[in-house]
């Protein structure tokens, strides 16, 4: 009997390279934007019985050997294990740290692998939590998308209104005004990511729950 997940990331594209289905799995996607507040708002609107939920999605890295495309699997969210799926293809692990900001400089970066952190995202914290209230098995997957080195120039905080939501409008009004830097790193960050959505989906194929 097929064992039915929730999957719940920031946003769509995220997600848009896993399958509906495996031999063993029914994924349920699920999206809201980015950080925890959005997180939660999406999560409170989820009326389906579930098996397990898995936060998914992109991950900013912090240890250094970590590369784009790196699936990584969560041993700990902000200090709280999490569950290990059974995957037929590799992947790497650590501990990660969910913050309601887009880090994007290298010394905060250090400064969180310091900590102990191996790779840093925005959602799981509140995926974590409800999770426990319902009793479920919790699990964090993620696709590196950008390394440890990068500094970002494009400030994607900046760009986020009250709610957390990422306008796009404030990011083309920074590239406006520095075009030559934002515009290559823009692209960069898509190509990134695309690369970050297909091993997400790939390896999330293989997995049971």
């Amino acid at each position: 009997m097929k064992r039915t997940v929730l999957l719940l990331a920031a946003e769509p594209f995220e997600l848009k390279y896993v399958p509906a289905e495996t031999g063993a799995v029914r994924f349920v996607p699920v999206t809201g934007g980015a950080g925890p507040r959005l997180a939660a708002v999406a999560l409170s609107r989820v009326t389906d019985r579930f098996d397990a939920v898995v936060s998914a999605g992109m991950c900013g890295a912090l240890d250094p050997s970590l590369r784009i495309g790196d699936v990584f699997v969560a041993v700990s969210v902000n200090g709280e294990t999490c569950c290990a799926p059974v995957a037929q293809t590799p992947y790497r692990t650590g501990a990660l740290v969910s913050v309601d900001r887009i880090v994007g400089s290298v010394s905060e970066r250090q400064q969180l692998a310091a900590e102990g952190y191996a790779a840093v995202e925005m959602e799981a914290s509140a995926v974590a939590g409800w999770a426990a209230k319902h009793t479920l098995d919790f699990y964090c997957i993620r696709a590196v998308s950008d390394t440890a080195t990068e500094e970002f120039a494009v400030d994607l905080n900046a760009a986020r209104d009250s709610d957390g939501r990422i306008r796009v409008r404030h990011i083309l009004g920074q590239a406006a005004r520095r075009p030559l830097t934002i515009v290559p790193e823009l692209l960069k960050l898509r190509r990134n990511s695309e690369i970050a959505a297909r091993a997400l989906g790939a390896f999330l194929a293989t997995c049971e729950f």
